[in-house]
């Protein structure tokens, strides 16, 4: 399916996610989700020629949307995972950075790729893989892993009650020929779905596949720790989240400092945390949002500062 750069990511909480970054215009910033370039763009109109953005995106697709017109000097694309964020600022000579944001999950490209197999609203090749380049697709993961571990991967990332049922009739499919498909998928897995919620249930197969595919929750704490560290005093962390299990994760690095959620004490019994919250309360996209984009409706958007002096521009 052919994108052009306005319809390949539609971005989500655009101005209060680059709002939350506080970008003053001689930064240092990073989008570790380029994507489309949507919230990219933006970030650069607010800054000047001082200024130098790293955005990040694995998926070679996301390359063509590249912001060639800024030029090397204030823009750098780094076709990675974002866990290898501060090995690349490292390698890029960066021992600080003033703002990072993330868009997670999945993109609306990719759900609307009828090749990749993200959506089950195509029947394409079980793939899944942001890197085409290496890595099992979910095919493998399907025919490959015992049932046990397949139930625990759909019950972990996807939160489904009725894992085990569900990976019973995997296993019982697959033994007659390979999944390949996700039609084939949808045909292994008909006979357990509730039909009152199979649309959800779905949903939440094919993001546990998804997850487990591309280690995205390893990946995630990777790339919190090297911002942590990476981040100035005063330095901003913007991060939109869909799902609970990375919502979670973001939320404890931002209140605790670890993405557990364990709060280290001081001698006197304070909480020691890296960060304070800017807004306290999640903030959600607007009505008008969610009726333009679906994709919205589930975003949460949290915002922390380094705790630090102010940054100045």
């Amino acid at each position: 399916m052919a994108n052009t750069i306005e319809t390949y990511h539609v971005p989500v909480l655009l101005k209060e996610s680059v709002d939350g970054l506080n970008v003053h215009p001689e930064g240092i910033y990073v989008d570790v989700t380029f994507g489309g370039g949507g919230h990219s763009r933006e970030i650069l109109s607010r800054t000047d020629a001082t200024c130098h953005l790293f955005s990040f995106d694995q998926d070679e697709d996301a390359e063509r949307n590249i912001l060639d017109k800024y030029g090397p000097g204030k823009f750098t694309f780094v076709r990675s995972n974002f866990r290898y964020l501060a090995n690349w600022m490292r390698y890029y000579g960066i021992d600080g950075i003033d703002g990072l944001i993330a868009d997670l999950g999945v993109s609306s490209h990719h759900l609307d790729d009828e090749d990749r197999g993200f959506s089950f609203r195509f029947n394409s090749p079980l793939d899944m893989r942001m890197n085409k380049r290496a890595g099992k697709t979910a095919a493998d993961i399907l025919n490959e892993y015992d049932e046990e571990k397949l139930a625990d991967i759909l019950y972990m990332y996807g939160e489904l009650r009725n894992s085990r049922r569900i990976a019973a009739a995997i296993a019982k499919a697959r033994g007659k020929s390979r999944i390949a498909t996700t039609q084939d998928l949808l045909d292994a897995v008909s006979s357990v779905m509730n039909r009152e919620r199979e649309k959800k249930e779905l949903a939440k197969l094919f993001q546990a596949l998804r997850i487990e595919v591309n280690h995205e929750m390893d990946a995630l704490r990777e790339m919190l720790a090297s911002a942590t560290e990476l981040l100035k005093p005063g330095g901003r962390l913007s991060v939109i989240t869909y799902h609970s299990l990375e919502d979670r994760i973001v939320k404890n690095v931002m209140k605790t400092g670890n993405p557990e959620g364990k709060a280290k004490k001081d001698f006197y019994g304070r909480t020691e945390c890296p960060f304070t919250l800017v807004n306290n309360k999640v903030i959600t996209p607007s009505e008008d949002e969610q009726a333009q984009n679906p994709r919205s409706r589930s975003a949460k958007l949290r915002i922390a500062e380094k705790i630090g002096s102010k940054l100045t521009s």
